[in-house]
């Protein structure tokens, strides 16, 4: 297949890394030379399979809105626009064109989605959530931990969950769910060691969304890959 990364900053351009060593061509654009989306036209798209934005919220729905009407597929790793998710799924549904978003493409995160929710069933407790990320990074608290956030709330609609934010040196992400009652304490724990594999969940979601159309949820489709 044929990708075209959109971002070469560090978790991008472990995409296409990633992408290659899975034996696939890869294209690469930084922000730069993709002003408003301008180099995302017809002829440069044509050949593409997928495109895979990490770049910035604004970007990647000028991005998104670019490739979903000319019929193009697009992964979205990119947090921070979800105001706009619906109108991406209308113009993806009405162009037949596919969307693949997700607060946190990696494998073991997902899993983490899934424990909370089975932690969130548990009656008594309060919940919280604690996420640390890199002092570079711009939305705070992270798209995952809004999540987090909001698969606790599913369970108990109307309580409170705190979500607390830290941002130091070259943290890669932690997200840490914590259930508590008057007896006891539950803790959910994800560490990233590396950005690797938010890029390799990335990869095979491009690999899964090439022919498709539609719009998805990563938490939604993992299971089949």
């Amino acid at each position: 297949m044929l990708f075209l990364v959109l971002g070469k900053g560090k978790t991008g351009s472990l995409v296409a890394e990633v992408a290659r060593e899975r034996g696939h061509g890869v294209r690469t654009l930084d922000i730069n030379e993709n002003q408003q989306a301008s180099a995302l036209t017809a002829p440069n798209l044509a050949g593409v399979d997928v495109v895979i934005d990490f770049t910035a919220p604004e970007a990647a729905i000028e991005n998104m809105r670019a490739v979903l009407a000319l019929g193009g597929r697009i992964v979205v790793g990119t947090t921070g626009w979800y105001s706009r998710l619906a109108d991406m799924k209308s113009l993806a549904e009405k162009r037949g064109s596919a969307l693949l978003y997700s607060t946190n493409f990696s494998m073991g995160v997902q899993k983490l989605f899934r424990l909370t929710a089975e932690l969130a069933t548990l009656e008594g407790y309060t919940f919280s959530v604690e996420e640390t990320h890199h002092t570079t990074k711009v939305d705070a608290p992270s798209g995952t931990a809004l999540t987090l956030k909001e698969i606790l709330l599913a369970a108990h609609p109307g309580i409170e969950v705190s979500v607390t934010s830290h941002r130091i040196g070259d943290a890669k992400g932690e997200h840490v769910v914590i259930a508590k009652s008057e007896h006891d304490e539950l803790a959910l724990r994800h560490n990233a060691d590396s950005r690797r594999g938010f890029a390799l969940g990335a990869v095979r979601g491009a690999e899964w969304l090439a022919g498709k159309s539609g719009a998805w949820d990563f938490r939604d489709i993992f299971d089949q890959l």
